[in-house]
């Protein structure tokens, strides 16, 4: 089978979910990863089982984990074409009322920033062998100021990475694709903007399979997807 393949890292909910099971109905197999192993092993059934969906239980915070994805796929399907670097976590946070405990913050960066590196780290050797694709999730949060939420410091340090890592592969035919999503109905949100518009998680996977399913000279550097009147500052 030459399907091509599709890892996801925070699979088992939210937009990984939603951009898996898209990917599933237009023919992609898929590695899914996700620390909630039940929900992932769920999800992969759903979408076919051990011929189309592997499970793989994954922090992506934890390089032995992170190492372990693409033999996990090679084995599996014999191949990684792509690669969506999407888990992530939030936390509401205030610099200057404490709010968040310090664990939350640092389990936030680490999620949101080392997490994003590491996949990228182990992944890309696997792409640059299948002249694949990478893409990150980033936010609108990566390129506005977000008054004292520590959580728009990591995805503006996430947009620096996805710059950084296409100036580094930019000769090896990897394509990096940088996905910003404004607000979406998914995970927790900040109390003082739950009246706000949302996307749907299916809003922003099909902003994913856009950027995957350019022709292979095609390269969409990034993506910005806001819901319909979300202010522009936000």
């Amino acid at each position: 089978m030459n399907a091509p393949v599709l890892l996801v890292t925070g699979a088992s909910s939210g937009i990984g979910a939603a951009t898996a099971r898209m990917a599933a109905s237009r023919g992609r197999r898929l590695v899914l990863a996700a620390r909630r192993a039940d929900a992932l092993r769920g999800l992969a059934a759903e979408l076919g089982g051990a011929s189309r969906a592997v499970a793989v239980p994954c922090d992506v915070t934890r390089a032995e984990d992170v190492d372990a994805l693409v033999p996990a796929a090679l084995a599996a399907f014999g191949r990684l074409d792509a690669v969506f670097a999407n888990a992530g976590s939030f936390t509401p946070t205030s610099f200057l009322h404490g709010t968040g405990t310090p664990q939350q913050w640092r389990d936030m960066v680490l999620t949101n920033v080392l997490g994003t590196a590491l996949v990228a780290r182990a992944a890309l050797p696997a792409l640059i062998a299948s002249r694949g694709h990478l893409v990150l999730t980033g936010s609108v949060a990566g390129r506005v100021v977000v008054p004292g939420q520590l959580y728009s410091a990591t995805k503006w340090a996430v947009t620096a990475m996805a710059q950084s890592i296409r100036a580094e592969v930019t000769a090896t035919g990897v394509r990096v694709t940088l996905v910003q999503p404004g607000m979406v109905d998914a995970g927790e949100t900040s109390s003082d903007r739950l009246a706000e518009p949302r996307l749907r998680p299916e809003d922003v996977a099909r902003a994913v399979l856009f950027a995957l399913e350019q022709p292979p000279e095609v390269d969409i550097g990034e993506i910005v997807v806001r819901p319909t009147g979300q202010r522009p500052d936000r």
